[in-house]
């Protein structure tokens, strides 16, 4: 059930789902990649955000 959104909304969030899911694995790469410890925690903590905010546009879907 898509609680009612019009084909312009789901096209628009299909688009921002695909954004998250490849920030996520651009931030996962960048921290496979960090040598500094600060950093490699910051692209880890932004990878996982990304994905949060993927399975919450998700939820949109259901």
């Amino acid at each position: 059930m898509n609680h009612g959104l019009s084909e312009l909304d789901l096209q628009n969030l299909r688009h921002l789902i695909g954004g998250c899911a490849t920030n996520h694995c651009k931030m996962q790469a960048y921290a496979a990649q960090a040598q500094d410890p600060g950093i490699k925690q910051f692209f880890e903590k932004s990878a996982q955000s990304a994905m949060q905010t993927k399975q919450q546009l998700m939820s949109f879907l259901q």
